[in-house]
């Protein structure tokens, strides 16, 4: 069962556990959110967590981890070589995914980086539906770039299409014939595109896209950090899927990929990551460097005790009563904010409700950074820390030109089995308040801009006094004190 349903009002998600712990929270008055969010230089991720009431930047390592995932903390094996925590895991991803070799990296990132420096040459292309930031950064890092070949209607905000994460076929098929296959390191496939709001990828879609990658030779590569959702949408909206068991569709999209890798800091709800190879050689070719970037081959830079977890949370992520949490509870809030007019990503997607900074903001001009400085006004106008996924999530061109994104987001996440639904009612009426006053917020320009990932750790500041003024508007209709 994935959704209750209710006999005297419309259905609405029901959370499919019992809280037995519980960590306060505190609602910091507007005046001193002011004066937080300038000493954080306008960028949330300089916030202090308990500044924060809302805390829905990401669902990275932020999940709650069950009772079973904190009792399998108790029982880890901390040998530096040959661990057994390591082997446990092992076993479970060979199970859920059916291939033989593992190597461990501490977030999915690091998996990243191992890939791109042993598939990545200068010149390179590799191909995407969608990019993720640090995937991106790592190929370019190396001096490759990427080609997104999301469909169309993947970069609209409002379509019917149930699966807008799905590659363009005859994209791809273009794409390989411009660039030849020599230069391509590889094709990577996001289960859930990220930056264009959690979007899912069909399994047919897999199928296609792999066969024609298979039919010329080309490295098949699964970002799986987003798989449970992603599952999810394949088994309620995909027809090909609905007789299937998680646990079969699992298994028949990780059959058309040569690597499937993750951050279990999504994918299992722990802390921690691997890349998961079929063939002998590839993998051979690759496990040097976990030593060399990440630590032992049984370790790989993670806690034992996070092994443990994890090695749990990959088998709750083949229940349709854990991964229904999340999109259930975003289509609620992305609804919810629909009917009061609010522009979301629509259908919602994983990982969290996404807002359409690109029309909630429109007098702001994309090079004032329109989503980030929503973020900014979520902060001040509720103590609400969402996640800018726009422009400032980019990184500039060669000649130092703004690099534009497709879409301008905020991503308000919502981290599973953490929030309840009245807080989930809480922040869906501080956001139809500050659209209600969306004319009064201005644009954000770089003091400091670090040259890459400067999402991270660069510094802004308001174009104008617009933050004192929301402030101001905000307090006259909730008082000094909200």
């Amino acid at each position: 069962m994935s959704q209750i349903k209710f006999y005297k009002h419309d259905d609405i998600p029901m959370e499919m556990h019992k809280v037995k712990i519980v960590q306060q929270l505190h609602l910091l008055p507007v005046d001193q959110r002011l004066e937080k969010i300038k000493k954080a230089t306008f960028n949330t991720f300089k916030l202090h967590n308990g500044d924060i009431f809302m805390d829905m930047l990401t669902d990275s390592g932020v999940n709650a981890m069950s009772d079973e995932m904190l009792a399998g903390m108790m029982k880890p094996d901390d040998a530096y070589a040959g661990s057994e925590s390591f082997y446990r895991m092992r076993a479970k991803l060979r199970e859920i995914f059916g291939m033989k070799y593992c190597l461990p990296a501490h977030q999915g990132r690091a998996c990243e980086n191992i890939l791109s420096e042993r598939f990545v040459k200068p010149g390179n292309v590799v191909i995407m539906n969608y990019h993720f930031t640090t995937a991106k950064a790592h190929i370019t890092r190396r001096g490759g770039r990427v080609e997104e070949l999301v469909k169309d209607e993947g970069l609209e905000a409002v379509s019917d299409l149930p699966f807008k994460g799905d590659i363009d076929l005859e994209k791809l098929e273009a794409c390989i014939e411009k660039e030849g296959v020599d230069n391509i390191a590889f094709m990577r496939l996001e289960a859930g595109t990220n930056l264009i709001g959690g979007q899912p990828v069909s399994l047919q879609n897999f199928k296609d896209a792999c066969a024609i990658a298979r039919k010329h030779g080309i490295v098949s590569v699964l970002d799986a950090s987003l798989l449970q959702d992603n599952l999810f949408f394949n088994k309620t909206r995909e027809e090909a899927c609905k007789d299937m068991s998680v646990r079969e569709i699992t298994h028949e999209i990780a059959d058309q990929f040569d690597i499937i890798y993750f951050s279990a800091r999504k994918f299992g709800f722990a802390r921690g990551g691997a890349i998961m190879i079929r063939d002998r050689k590839m993998f051979h070719s690759m496990e040097d460097l976990v030593p060399m970037f990440e630590g032992f081959l049984t370790y790989g830079g993670m806690s034992v005790r996070e092994m443990e977890a994890m090695t749990v949370g990959f088998d709750e992520s083949m229940e349709m009563d854990v991964i229904s949490q999340g999109p259930q509870f975003i289509k609620y809030c992305v609804d919810q904010l629909d009917a009061y007019g609010v522009p979301m990503i629509k259908p919602g997607g994983g990982l969290g409700a996404h807002v359409d900074a690109s029309r909630f903001v429109d007098h702001i001009p994309q090079e004032e950074y329109p989503a980030g400085a929503l973020v900014a006004a979520f902060y001040i106008c509720g103590g609400i820390r969402g996640m800018e996924r726009g422009t400032l999530s980019e990184e500039r061109n060669p000649d130092g030109s703004e690099h534009f994104a497709s879409m301008e987001l905020v991503r308000l996440a919502l981290p599973r089995r953490v929030f309840t639904l009245s807080q989930v009612e809480y922040v869906i009426d501080r956001t139809k308040w500050l659209y209600d006053h969306r004319d009064m917020i201005g644009g954000l320009r770089f003091t400091h801009e670090p040259a890459t990932l400067r999402f991270f750790t660069g510094k802004l500041e308001p174009t104008s006094d617009w933050p004192e003024k929301l402030a101001a508007a905000y307090k006259a209709d909730f008082g000094e004190d909200q």
